[in-house]
């Protein structure tokens, strides 16, 4: 709390739910009536903190217990309210409103759309993001150079919006460029990468920076490399005002179905969707052996859903899952792996999955609902691999579930929440009917809300709407300029031809070898998730890597998701294991055992890929009979795969034994008759040998 003993233009920072010297009857002054009457339009429960200006007349009696007694009359004027805070909230709620408006009643013209949404997120990124990258930004007056930054990217992509007819009647390439459109177009630019510096790191500035000075100097550089070179007319052209670089198929899937779905996202964790997965799955798997690791397990894959975002969804549920963890003897550094294995999966669990995913769809042009489809096997075999290593490792150590007591009621629980089970139905039932995802995002938020208020009334207020919608229009922007910074890759990758280039030089690495272009695909994609969002780490091999594991007969659906899976799971790769780290400063652990154990925990991630590219019945490719024996080969790899990891199956396993589950494990990763009976005949022989060394095998030993 800061002192109160503070100059006439000083602030008093406040927590929430202030009352006036204990009711309104002892209201003294003027501005209680005032504060009174805003505390009463909105819900003070909502109120994190309360910026209230001071007055060196305040002494410290004035304030007891978080109350205000008595506050001196104080004529209030706009920039006592209008903080850049508030600034950014009403700009992210027009957003929102842009977006809803243009999911209810059709989308602009590609340019107008996708220009719009790039100008808010723009324009938050300046008012929320410091220039130094730190968030969020505390200050009450925003520097002078956000300020032109702000008025910089309204004047470029707020002239594109405006002049989207024009632009894209224009015959690009060959209607030469106005010197006010070159300016423009520069200066959208400049503000582009200045925002992405800030909001996705200095790292990939400079990996921008570096594809433009490509495109300008390429006749320059020798060997397989080398192109023709453009002057800045023509590059700009390319990028700024065709649908070839920023305006591009990314930042459109960000303006469209990515937005929708960070809304229903933000109802469903605003109406409290979050608890009910927390205690479900509490009340579901509390009770045995490791229960409140499963809890998590189950739990955070659900929110991880929602908040795509695996380090947003580890500090939002890993505060109730850890210390649960720690409380039944598990060590923090596994209880914050659990953790942060279980957050990072959900963004390739359907039917939510992450941002990516509706990219897959554009690029490839799969409807979502078949990526949904595709990806639901391998997002089952992850979590089945997370469950039966925590369920071995507590056999290991003798971990027990919670008492009964101490549970909620499975039944009570669910009657109080079914109603969030209904908006997922509805999500797979109007892509099944053949709505867009737009649409089945928008309808699907619709039906939480009227179910919501039919259940309880009360629950969604005025105030909750505000911050639904002010919540997703901040969320959208690390997607946003993501989306349109990687544009200007694709757009330089297209221009130049280097991704043809890089294919063949890939091939030829790895000499017509699938294995090792899988490999390379692999690194890379755990590089470049290591210091990139997902959506622009997945962008990036989608343009440059993905085409060569095709040509080498890759199908088309398994190499797009192989490197979408490697992008997300570098969240939990050591030495860069961001969502560990977060679970680490939960679970008062050590960073580095917290993220290799989280690395261990999570190992089915980096086998799971290669089974489904080997497997592609794993995908729902090919006959029911393929599909099954894929499946069942599959879950019994998994199996395998956990007991060898955790050295556990019976009862400990010895180093052979554990060597001999996992080869058994690595077998079953390729479908095919021979490889198969090798695994189980291997799987087998450690069963056996396990079962000599038991004198008494207790009957709740593989009890799930």
């Amino acid at each position: 709390m800061p002192s109160t003993e503070q100059s006439a233009d000083s602030l008093i920072i406040m927590p929430k739910r202030i009352e006036m010297n204990g009711g309104e009857q002892d209201q003294k002054y003027p501005i209680d009536y005032l504060y009174n009457a805003i505390f009463k339009m909105i819900d003070q429960t909502e109120l994190e903190w309360i910026i209230i200006p001071n007055s060196n007349e305040r002494s410290s009696k004035d304030i007891l217990g978080g109350n205000i007694m008595a506050v001196k009359p104080h004529v209030p004027t706009i920039s006592d309210f209008l903080t850049w805070q508030k600034v950014a909230s009403v700009v992210a709620v027009a957003m929102t409103s842009f977006q809803v408006y243009t999911a209810i009643f059709g989308i602009f013209e590609s340019t107008r759309q996708r220009s719009v949404h790039l100008l808010f997120a723009l324009i938050l990124t300046f008012l929320l993001v410091k220039i130094n990258g730190s968030k969020p930004k505390t200050d009450l007056k925003v520097p002078w150079y956000d300020i032109v930054f702000s008025l910089l990217a309204i004047l470029t992509y707020g002239y594109l919006a405006l002049n989207n007819e024009e632009i894209s009647s224009r015959l690009a390439y060959v209607t030469p460029l106005s010197t006010l459109q070159l300016a423009i177009g520069i200066a959208g630019m400049v503000v582009l990468i200045e925002a992405a510096r800030r909001v996705l790191g200095k790292a990939f500035a400079v990996i921008l920076m570096v594809f433009l000075l490509y495109a300008f100097f390429g006749q320059h550089i020798p060997g397989i490399f080398n192109h023709r070179g453009y002057n800045v007319s023509w590059i700009i052209d390319h990028l700024f005002f065709t649908t070839e670089g920023i305006l591009g198929i990314p930042l459109g899937v960000s303006a469209t179905y990515i937005f929708i779905f960070i809304l229903f996202g933000s109802f469903l964790e605003r109406t409290g969707a979050g608890d009910f997965f927390i205690q479900i799955s509490l009340a579901l798997m509390g009770k045995y052996r490791g229960g409140p690791a499963k809890t998590a397990v189950v739990a955070s894959g659900f929110m991880g859903m929602l908040s795509g975002s695996a380090v947003a969804n580890v500090v939002t549920t890993g505060v109730f899952t850890i210390p649960l963890m720690k409380k039944l003897n598990y060590k923090p550094n596994f209880a914050g792996a659990v953790e942060a294995c279980a957050s990072t999966g959900g963004q390739f669990t359907p039917p939510i999955m992450g941002a990516a995913a509706f990219i897959i769809a554009e690029f490839t042009g799969i409807p979502y609902l078949k990526i949904a489809a595709a990806a639901a096997i391998p997002a089952v075999l992850y979590y089945l691999s997370i469950l039966l290593q925590v369920h071995f490792r507590a056999l290991k150590e003798g971990i027990k579930g919670l008492p009964e007591e101490e549970l909620p009621s499975t039944k009570k629980e669910f009657l109080k929440g079914f109603q969030y089970i209904l908006p997922f139905i509805s999500i797979i039932y109007f892509l099944m009917m053949g709505y867009s995802p737009l649409k089945a995002g928008l309808y699907s938020s619709l039906v939480l809300l009227a179910v919501t208020y039919l259940r309880t009334p009360k629950l969604i207020k005025l105030i909750d709407y505000w911050k639904v919608f002010e919540t997703s229009g901040k969320t959208i922007v690390e997607v946003a300029v993501a989306t349109a910074s990687a544009g200007i890759i694709i757009g330089i990758i297209s221009l130049t031809g280097v991704g043809l280039r890089l294919s063949a030089l890939i091939m030829a690495a790895a000499g017509g070898s699938q294995l090792l272009a899988l490999l390379i695909t692999m690194i890379t994609a755990l590089f470049l998730g290591m210091g990139l969002p997902t959506v622009a780490a997945y962008i990036i091999q989608a343009a440059l890597i993905v085409p060569a594991l095709v040509t080498l007969g890759v199908p088309l659906i398994a190499a797009h998701l192989f490197a979408f899976y490697f992008a997300i799971i570098s969240a939990v790769t050591p030495p860069v294991a961001l969502a560990a780290y977060a679970a680490a400063g939960i679970a008062n652990s050590n960073v580095s055992q917290t993220a290799w154990s989280a690395f261990k925990l999570a190992i089915a991630g980096f086998i799971v890929p290669f089974m489904f590219v080997y497997g592609p019945s794993l995908l729902l490719i090919g006959t029911t009979g393929q599909i099954i024996l894929a499946i069942t080969g599959a879950l019994i790899g998994i199996f395998a795969l956990a007991a060898g990891v955790e050295g556990y199956l019976l009862k400990r396993a010895t180093l052979v034994e554990r060597i001999i589950l996992i080869v058994s494990a690595l077998s079953l990763i390729k479908t095919g008759i021979y490889t198969d009976v090798l695994g189980l005949i291997l799987l087998s022989t450690v069963f056996a040998l396990q079962k000599i060394r038991k004198k008494e095998v207790k009957a709740d030993t593989v009890n799930i």
